[in-house]
């Protein structure tokens, strides 16, 4: 399995957004870092949670110079539906995420196992990516649970921002 590596350039990526638009990681501009919180979809009663929370930070995110955006596999159906029914209005979310591209960024891939599941989709990742399209960190996770806080995260890449603290896990 092929990963990015910190320090280094992510993959491009480009996926239309719920309610227009289209979210293009090489056009996104924030003034330190672009956070990617990778979900595995309308099925997944622990990213609601954790959605929810990821919406409830973003002025805070914002403030400290941080863009996010949550992605999936779901079709803009389901993904339509995670943001009305989740209650996550200003939340961008991305959907249709190819699985190709899903590889590329090291994630795991799983197939349903119930009928409420898509045939495909994609464990949950995040990756925090500089303005210049390097990876800064990652997190990858082969099963639902066990993702890291956005309330342990966030004070790290405030300390990361105002100390220039360095991408770390470099050597390939």
């Amino acid at each position: 399995m092929t990963r990015p590596i910190p320090a280094q350039p992510v993959p491009s990526l480009r996926l239309p957004l719920v309610g227009g638009g289209t979210f293009d990681l090489s056009q996104s501009t924030p003034e330190n870092f672009t956070l990617l919180l990778f979900y595995r979809g309308y099925h997944c009663p622990i990213c609601k949670g954790q959605l929810q929370d990821m919406q409830g930070r973003l002025d805070e995110m914002a403030e400290m110079g941080i863009a996010a955006v949550a992605i999936s596999m779901d079709d803009e159906d389901r993904a339509s539906r995670t943001k009305t029914e989740w209650e996550l209005p200003k939340l961008d979310l991305a959907y249709g995420l190819s699985e190709q591209t899903a590889r590329a960024f090291g994630l795991y891939i799983t197939s349903a196992i119930t009928d409420k599941e898509p045939a495909i989709f994609s464990e949950p990742g995040l990756f925090v990516v500089r303005p210049d399209g390097t990876l800064y960190c990652a997190n990858v996770q082969s099963m639902p649970f066990t993702r890291p806080p956005l309330a342990e995260l966030l004070p790290g890449l405030g300390y990361a921002i105002s100390h220039g603290y360095p991408s770390r896990g470099t050597v390939a």
